[in-house]
């Protein structure tokens, strides 16, 4: 199955992300809209998935059987190298649909913008949608990684430590942006559409990761932390937040902003939080893996 521009790309591609040390939340653009530098972390080399899982590959996952109460993950599998913890929690299997048939039906959670199509057809390269936290993180599993951490994520989308305002920001601080570089609500014109992944090759990443900002946000491994909380895990080497910061406040972190947002809310530092169960409204959401670096 092959992906991008030219459609020549291999859907599969997970390019290495050399470690290093950045500030979570921060970038150098002139606004000052992330100045806080107060947060470094420092990332181990990873792989990250150049492309988004789109709806063929996830096909395949569909057509295996995989991702449901019936055929769950093993315990403990797609655990971060550096956070033994973080594999997959037996209880989490109950949160999977019951079976095939139901995961197929959850796939269609909005009329008229979920991705999924019954039988292959022109959506095959678009990015998958109304998939809940959980079949994401089996199908990582399956795919032979993981969830990325929320660190992870940003570093990648900055650049590290260029810092970066946006995925392909050139200079660093540069904030233009345009419906070359991604799906967002444009105040003029219009490029508030979901589109194949890799499409928009202006706007790649520092190393080679396509669609980080707009499209669909992305799934990643973290709870999401209250507005008063304190909103990164400190110190950071490999860090994540592996347990919600309340009972009553169950979000898992998403990052990159979806094709309905505004610019701003597409900036590297920008994320909110999804429910990890399914939901009717997870049409906005998509996801990539992430990989050792071996």
């Amino acid at each position: 199955m092959n992906c991008g521009p030219t459609g020549d790309g291999d859907c599969c591609e997970s390019p290495l992300v050399p470690g290093g040390t950045f500030f979570r939340g921060y970038d150098v653009a002139p606004d000052g809209r992330f100045a806080d530098m107060t947060h470094p972390a420092t990332i181990s080399d990873f792989r990250l998935d150049k492309y988004a899982v789109t709806v063929g590959r996830f096909r395949a996952f569909v057509e295996a059987g995989m991702g449901t109460m019936r055929c769950p993950p093993a315990a403990g599998a797609g655990a971060n190298e550096h956070l033994p913890e973080s594999g997959w929690d037996e209880s989490w299997s109950a949160s999977l649909f019951f079976d095939t048939t139901s995961l197929v039906h959850g796939l269609t959670c909005d009329s008229t913008r979920a991705t999924w199509t019954d039988e292959p057809g022109d959506h095959e390269n678009l990015p998958i949608n109304c998939v809940s936290w959980f079949t994401a993180m089996a199908f990582c599993i399956w795919d032979g990684g993981r969830l990325p951490t929320a660190a992870e994520w940003n570093y990648a989308a900055s650049g590290g430590s260029e810092q970066r305002a946006y995925p392909w920001s050139d200079p660093p601080g540069s904030l233009e942006i345009d419906c070359t570089h991604a799906s967002f609500a444009q105040t003029i014109g219009g490029c508030a559409a979901i589109t194949p992944v890799g499409s928009k090759p202006a706007g790649n990443g520092r190393w080679g990761h396509a669609d980080m900002s707009g499209n669909l946000y992305e799934l990643v491994l973290d709870w999401l932390a209250r507005s008063f909380d304190p909103p990164f895990v400190d110190p950071c080497v490999d860090c994540a937040r592996l347990t919600p910061v309340s009972p009553t406040f169950l979000l898992r972190e998403v990052r990159g902003g979806f094709y309905g947002d505004a610019a701003k809310f597409l900036r590297t530092s920008a994320h909110t939080g999804a429910p990890p169960t399914h939901t009717a409204d997870h049409y906005l959401s998509g996801f990539r893996c992430a990989r050792g670096a071996r």
